[in-house]
């Protein structure tokens, strides 16, 4: 069984896999392939969405870095409620605009193109 570089050989945890098949919806789709071997956890013809569970600094940054190179107008990076202000600084810091929302969709916050 062959594995992409950054992938490990490990299973979704079913609120990865429910966020992103919600995130797609019944006309997108799920574990879209990009350029350079990585894939976007769920993609429609105008939003990406990234489901990032862990917290870890670096791996919120190669979320917003794969939703920058999408292209799509609207990018989503889906985490934990705890998480979301560290979602926020990755996005910041990688340049990255879009939103952060929490695992639920209830709340949602917005991070503006650095001007």
């Amino acid at each position: 069984m062959q594995h992409c570089r950054n992938e490990r050989a490990m299973s979704e945890s079913a609120s990865h896999k429910r966020a992103k098949n919600k995130a797609a919806g019944s006309k997108g789709q799920t574990e879209v392939p990009q350029r350079g071997g990585t894939r976007l956890d769920a993609a429609t013809k105008r939003t990406a969405t990234e489901v990032e569970r862990s917290g870890n600094p670096r791996s919120l940054q190669a979320a917003a870095r794969r939703l920058q190179k999408s292209g799509k107008p609207q990018r989503v990076l889906q985490v934990p409620q705890k998480d979301m202000d560290k979602a926020a600084a990755a996005m910041r810091k990688t340049g990255v605009s879009g939103s952060v929302k929490n695992m639920g969709g209830t709340k949602r916050r917005s991070v503006p193109k650095k001007k």
